[in-house]
């Protein structure tokens, strides 16, 4: 259930102390999360007597980011909608306008340094966490796309995020560490994978042009994929420059999908490798954005660097 947290905060527009008390997590007395346990129960029952067991009715269906669902249907105007025929001979116009996957993935490639890219091996990068108007120092330590540790220092202690091949963990000051979930896990690495350039094509089973859309004024190709039992992936490619602006995922809990938006700008070149120096992360529940200032590459980095604090003690022999 752990995934489905923050999408139940989505949801519902509140914080964790809505349901759970601050001292006893573990504690069911407090009203609203019986409540929460029977509209998961009720969840359930819909989508298994109605849509064969899929997750079509969620929180979110309900609630629209506010704890009390609205019942009464909001107006929208007539000016911001196409007629049906309209919108569906503009989807016809855009997509026949735009190149081919593999043209946009290898404008991307090049426009992040080619060959280069793939040669980088290992990072260092330190800087600033900002979440509202408050700041953190913010370090952030990998090696390739499939090992990566972020750590944020707050005043009251670190919180880690990392993961490595097998497996990803979570610690915030007071709370110790936990694992993450396989799809928390997938989530993660996939928001590794831009920092080094990686091709696309060789992470999805498939890729797909879809109609262009606009991002922060500028136009892009957006590119949707396909992966084995697990949620799409829109990725939102600068027409001019070629770069990757942004990628929305989802994390698949038992409650429905907990999108995230991840925006890369302040592209810098480092030994020949182009790389977003700014990401900004917006999820239902808020979102806050990292500002690299310093970057080391192809620096040692021990292994022990990567290893599961959450994993379970191996007995001596």
């Amino acid at each position: 259930m752990i995934p489905a947290m923050p999408l139940i905060k989505g949801a519902l527009g509140v914080q964790c102390e809505f349901c759970h008390l601050a001292k006893s997590v573990e504690k069911d007395d407090e009203e609203t999360k019986m409540t929460a346990s029977k509209m998961m129960r009720m969840m359930f029952i819909i989508n298994k007597d109605n849509f064969h067991g899929q997750k079509e009715v969620t929180w979110y269906a309900c609630h629209r980011g506010t704890h009390k669902p609205v019942a009464t249907p909001v107006i929208v105007e007539e000016s911001s909608q196409l007629k049906p025929e309209e919108n569906k001979n503009q989807e016809a116009a855009n997509v026949g306008s735009v190149p081919n996957v593999d043209r946009i993935i290898e404008k991307y490639l090049q426009a992040g340094g080619g060959t280069q890219a793939a040669k980088t091996s290992t990072r260092l990068q330190k800087g600033m966490l900002t979440v509202g108007t408050a700041q953190f120092p913010v370090e952030v330590l990998a090696k390739g796309p499939g090992e990566r540790v972020t750590t944020v220092r707050f005043p009251n202690g670190d919180s880690v995020t990392g993961f490595n091949r097998q497996a990803g963990w979570l610690s915030t000051p007071g709370r110790g560490v936990h694992e993450m979930s396989s799809a928390d896990v997938d989530a993660a690495r996939l928001d590794a994978y831009p920092q080094f350039g990686v091709d696309p094509r060789q992470i999805f089973k498939e890729l797909r042009v879809q109609k262009p859309e606009k991002v922060d004024g500028r136009e892009t190709y957006m590119v949707s994929t396909l992966q084995d039992n697990l949620p799409s992936v829109q990725l939102y490619f600068d027409e001019e420059s070629g770069l990757l602006v942004r990628m929305s995922r989802y994390v698949d809990t038992p409650l429905g999908l907990n999108p995230a938006q991840i925006d890369y700008g302040a592209y810098r070149e480092v030994g020949g490798l182009k790389t977003p120096f700014r990401w900004t992360i917006a999820r239902p529940g808020g979102w806050f954005t990292i500002q690299i200032n310093q970057m080391q590459q192809d620096i040692p980095i021990d292994d022990e660097k990567f290893a599961n604090p959450a994993a379970p003690v191996q007995p001596e022999h």
